[in-house]
């Protein structure tokens, strides 16, 4: 039987290796779309960068809600839901601070500039989605 998970399991568990997230945002036409996005947890906030003219990005500026789910597909089971609203910045020093630390959590501290060269530029868009609820369980299959 599933077990909720405590706030300090949640966090651990879609802090935990390379997890990505699946973001779902909503389109002008008010259905959803769904990507996976790569993401670091900075106390309560989930930060990434996307593109302003990407689907996720155009939806998260005309319309902030958001809900990402992150999951572990092995026996047996567990997986973290947040919601909340998204903040959006073009700051250009946030912009890199936080790709190169995405790109080190999901490519290494190797590659860590490098990801924030690419990704911490005019165009891109730092998204902080403030998370105001969560659903989190361990051992669904249990």
């Amino acid at each position: 039987m599933a077990q909720k998970m405590t706030d300090e399991e949640w966090r651990a568990f879609v802090s935990h290796g390379t997890r990505t997230a699946k973001l779902s945002t909503v389109r002008a036409d008010g259905s959803p779309h769904v990507t996976p996005i790569w993401f670091l947890l900075d106390g309560d906030d989930v930060v990434f960068n996307t593109a302003g003219t990407s689907v996720k990005g155009r939806n998260l500026v005309r319309d902030g809600r958001a809900a990402l789910c992150v999951d572990d597909d092995r026996p047996p089971f567990d997986y973290v839901v947040l919601q909340g609203r998204a903040r959006i910045s073009e700051d250009p020093d946030e912009l890199r601070y936080w790709a190169s630390r995405i790109g080190a959590r999901y490519m290494g501290e190797e590659r860590a500039e490098e990801f924030g060269a690419r990704n911490g530029v005019p165009g891109e868009l730092l998204v902080r989605i403030a998370v105001d609820k969560v659903l989190a369980e361990k051992a669904v299959a249990d």
